[in-house]
């Protein structure tokens, strides 16, 4: 790629990042080979191409069991990053709601935030999770993070439902 602009080049790095590529040297790059990779890398070859670039794609293969090994605990220290920055969200989402739960801040706006909030996360893992191509090892632990903060705001949910019941106003009927 031309140095300049270096927005192009930023483009070209944050797709083939998207498609969870880990970076080797000199701007080499590899992905798992598979068609939806193949059909992918196709379609940006074309876009390097028309900004003056060049990109060439082949198979490759380790040259033993240690090389393979190599490449794949890269892989996994990428998607090990992702899913701890994860935790860690998940982490705040617990301590921010465990307050909201002491002062008993229990709104119906609460919760839609923090239902938001947990959506954005499950939407997050997905994305981690489709570019974790050999099971990196906080997998497990970000998925029963996910669970757990499911858990919380379900518990959270039945709070709010309790406290506006309580303060739900009751009508007497009318006299006859």
């Amino acid at each position: 790629m031309p140095p300049e602009p270096a927005r192009k080049r930023i483009a070209v790095w944050r797709k083939l990042k998207g498609m969870g590529a880990v970076y080797m040297q000199g701007g080499v790059c590899l992905l798992p080979k598979s068609d939806d990779h193949l059909r992918r890398l196709k379609v940006l070859e074309n876009e390097i191409a028309e900004m003056d670039g060049e990109a060439v794609l082949m198979t490759t293969a380790g040259l033993d069991a240690r090389e393979e090994d190599k490449i794949v605990r890269r892989f996994n220290a990428d998607r090990d990053e992702e899913y701890k920055e994860l935790i860690s969200k998940c982490d705040a989402y617990e301590r921010e709601i465990a307050e909201e739960t002491r002062v008993k801040h229990f709104t119906y706006a609460e919760l839609e935030e923090n239902e938001q909030e947990y959506a954005k996360f499950k939407t997050w893992f997905a994305k981690i999770e489709k570019n974790d191509f050999y099971t990196a090892p906080l997998a497990k632990d970000a998925r029963e993070w996910l669970a757990r903060c499911e858990g919380i705001l379900d518990a959270y949910a039945q709070n709010v439902f309790a406290a506006q019941e309580e303060n739900a106003v009751t009508v007497p009927p009318a006299a006859s």
